[in-house]
């Protein structure tokens, strides 16, 4: 049997019993008995546990397009895992159920899940579903041992974490999806409980670490879908990103405690338009019918990825990694 709380990493004692944890930016200061803003890291007797380690509550093999990764080994069905716990409180969340309550758990340890993937037939894991992040400790040595099994490992995070186990996560992690809210800060302390600083800067710390990056940003309606701010966050990303990243507009539906009605398609469309003035790949989420999942080359404009919901099929890239009409090179990892 797996031991109940497995040693938590980054954080230090107080002189009063509590412990300041050091994982994220909140730095949760955590009374004995309590447990920290995401749930999943609790002080018992002065120390600090990592109380789900291993305890998955999602499981599925999902298309990696599902995440949503479009320029990481595309066509690629994953093993798809979920922990509980969060260290957002989203207005709106769809997986509240998961990321704000308990819900049911198994253990599976870091070499009996890539054993999971392995005997799947998945060529990665991807830690998705609520915060991979939180789950910290288990994430990292899955992460290890998939790596030594030639199992690639990648994350759909909100990206609030502090730059040590970040910097220490881009040793063995391929390829992150981190979802940028808004680029304002007051979207994210009114809907998110958290501040935009630290996720910008997880980004940068990714890309300039080599590891794979696309950016998600749900636009909702009258609060962060204005030209204004898919402007500034598009020049943000230029500037310190680069224009070959890929960037998703995920189209917002009502759900929970966010009533606002459905983001306009117009809307969708229009950020579109504004982002690929700056940017070569930028795509539509949640909005059918209007297109805006297929790679093109920016040189040519040879149709490289075809997409169909989530089914895909590359016909424009050879096997070398290129453009079978210019031959410039592809910004895939294939």
């Amino acid at each position: 049997m797996p031991e109940l709380n497995h040693p938590a990493e980054y954080w230090h004692p107080l002189d009063d019993g509590r412990v300041e944890c050091e994982l994220c930016p909140h730095r949760c200061r955590i009374a004995d008995g309590d447990a920290g803003i995401c749930a999943a890291r609790t002080n018992e007797g002065g120390e600090l546990f990592a109380t789900e380690y291993g305890r998955t509550c999602s499981l599925a093999i999902d298309p990696i397009e599902k995440k949503p990764l479009y320029h990481y080994r595309p066509g690629d069905d994953i093993l798809s895992i979920g922990v509980n716990g969060c260290n957002f409180k989203c207005l709106g969340c769809q997986n509240f159920h998961i990321s704000q309550e308990k819900s049911s758990t198994e253990y599976v340890g870091p070499e009996e899940m890539v054993e999971l993937a392995v005997s799947r037939g998945s060529p990665g894991i991807a830690y998705t579903y609520t915060e991979p992040l939180v789950w910290f400790e288990y994430v990292r040595d899955c992460m290890k041992t998939g790596n030594e099994r030639g199992i690639y490992g990648v994350i759909v995070s909100n990206g609030y974490v502090e730059e040590k186990p970040l910097e220490e996560l881009t040793t063995v992690l391929g390829a992150a999806n981190i979802d940028v809210k808004s680029i304002r800060d007051d979207f994210y302390k009114k809907y998110c409980g958290a501040r935009l600083e630290p996720v910008l800067r997880t980004c940068k710390i990714l890309k300039e670490n080599g590891v794979h990056l696309e950016v998600t940003n749900l636009l909702v309606t009258d609060m962060n879908d204005s030209e204004e701010d898919v402007t500034e966050l598009v020049s943000w990303i230029l500037e310190n990103l680069g224009r070959e990243t890929p960037v998703h507009f995920s189209r917002y539906f009502p759900y929970g405690e966010m009533d606002a009605p459905p983001t306009p398609v117009h809307r969708m469309l229009r950020a579109k338009e504004i982002a690929e003035r700056e940017l070569y790949y930028v795509y539509l989420g949640n909005v059918g019918g209007v297109g805006g999942a297929d790679t093109t080359c920016p040189e040519c404009a040879n149709l490289l990825v075809e997409r169909a919901g989530y089914s895909t099929n590359v016909i424009g890239i050879t096997d070398d990694g290129k453009c079978d009409d210019c031959g410039r090179a592809v910004d895939f990892v294939l």
